[in-house]
């Protein structure tokens, strides 16, 4: 993409109501727009970024066997009085009547409304187990919206919902998406602590959150340092074969949210592996047997011919939030450091002379082997100056920089600078593009 084409509206200074890092950065790279109180528009980078954060998501949840399917915004209340939550769930439920006077909402969550497909459809144990899963906006009106994706009122996200025989198949996929949860979110280059968490209005009696750590996190979380530093458990995994031991490894040491800090368990931890910390929660699972199944009548045939109601669980990832999330663990005083697998564009290659031949000559060299080779590139063919170039692509995160100058180009060398390290060096027009579009990468020092 040539930047004097692209729609990048940046700002040099946030909003003063932007209170975190992420707000600030998101409104600044202009990635997002307010629209009301807790609702964005996504503007073109922001949006980038949604749409790779969401594509790793969907890669995970299909690899452990989930299936998608698209659910409707818009919700009928009577689905949500059946299984009691209509009444219960609060003023976080906007609710909607239509020109008919029937009773509507914009769904927070879709568990009634998922329970209703599945009745419909299945009706046999030889069918079991599914997991079906939607990526899909969501609303609920919180009483006080801040903190721009990470405590919005519309955001998009990834739920999930397991359908079992029984409590032992309910558990196997409570694991999947326990194990899938850990892999997707250090594809993303977070390091994810699963800790065990209240289930609150879903339900039911085993419920794990995940959270990552930052500094600007908005709650205290406290848990075994190993837990931070132990690798997710990759793709190559049987994911209908046990894995309960995967799990155990994790829910065996200590981790809890403030609402579920236990002290006395906290301080039996040798002092060296203790760590408290701010945190941030990108993911929730929950297993909660029949509490749906039952009162909404969603029963399959069993073994012995009785019809019997299913177990289920829910799983739920804020795709939206979850750049907020990665903003606030990787950032710097310069703005953005995107990781490879969800940043906006691959390379930004700036001209440092525009209108410059032999300047200009080089960057379409470098824009037209990066487009062929997938890179992705964001060429800033712009007649501005610098260090105002620079600022621009440091705010938005671009991982490599590709610098062309009449200087360099006279000598017959570009530099390149890498984001996150800041580490730059000079190197030969095609060496560099090499080392962009090889086999490694990204991985360039």
């Amino acid at each position: 993409m040539r930047l004097s084409r692209y729609f990048l509206p940046v700002l040099k200074e946030a909003p003063s109501d932007a209170q975190i890092v992420s707000h600030q950065l998101m409104l600044r790279a202009g990635m997002i727009r307010q629209e009301a109180a807790g609702i964005y528009a996504w503007l073109p980078l922001g949006l980038k970024v949604l749409k790779k954060v969401e594509q790793i998501v969907r890669e995970e949840m299909d690899r452990a066997g989930a299936i998608e399917l698209l659910m409707p915004t818009i919700q009928l209340a009577d689905l949500w009085r059946e299984s009691g939550r209509y009444e219960a769930y609060g003023d976080e439920m906007l609710r909607i009547t239509d020109r008919n006077k029937r009773d509507l909402l914009y769904g927070p969550t879709a568990e009634e409304v998922v329970t209703d497909i599945f009745r419909a459809h299945v009706r046999s144990y030889k069918e079991l187990p599914k997991n079906l899963y939607n990526i899909q906006w969501k609303f609920r009106d919180e009483t006080r919206p801040r903190f721009g994706v990470m405590r919005g009122r519309e955001f998009l996200m990834k739920d999930a919902y397991s359908f079992d025989l029984d409590a032992e198949g309910a558990r196997k996929a409570y694991n999947r998406m326990f194990v899938a949860y850990l892999n997707l979110f250090s594809r993303m280059g977070l390091k994810a602590v699963p800790m065990r968490a209240d289930t609150g209005p879903i339900g039911g009696d085993l419920s794990h959150e995940f959270i990552v750590l930052a500094d600007t996190g908005e709650s205290a979380v406290f848990c075994h340092k190993d837990l931070v530093e132990m690798a997710a458990p990759g793709p190559d995994v049987d994911w209908f074969g046990d894995l309960q031991p995967l799990v155990n490894q994790r829910t065996a040491l200590y981790a809890a949210t403030e609402e579920m800090h236990d002290a006395a368990a906290f301080d039996a931890i040798p002092e060296g592996d203790r760590l408290s910390a701010r945190g941030i929660e990108v993911g929730h699972i929950f297993s909660f047997g029949t509490k749906y199944s039952e009162p909404m009548k969603a029963l399959v045939t069993g073994p012995d011919g009785k019809d019997v109601p299913v177990q289920m669980g829910s799983y739920g990832v804020g795709v939206s939030r979850l750049l907020g999330a990665i903003i606030e663990a990787s950032h710097d005083e310069g703005g953005i450091i995107w990781p490879e697998s969800v940043a906006p564009f691959g390379v930004g290659i700036i001209n440092m002379r525009q209108g410059d031949a032999a300047c200009d000559e080089a960057c379409e060299t470098a824009y037209q082997a990066l487009k062929a080779a997938g890179r992705d590139p964001l060429y800033d063919d712009t007649d501005t100056r610098g260090g105002a170039k620079f600022a621009t692509m440091d705010l938005i995160g671009v991982p490599w920089q590709l610098i062309v100058g009449p200087k360099g180009v006279a000598e017959g060398v570009v530099e390149i600078k890498n984001r996150k390290t800041g580490e730059r060096h000079s190197a030969p027009l095609a060496d560099v593009i090499a080392q962009l579009t090889g086999p490694q990468s990204g991985k360039a020092a």
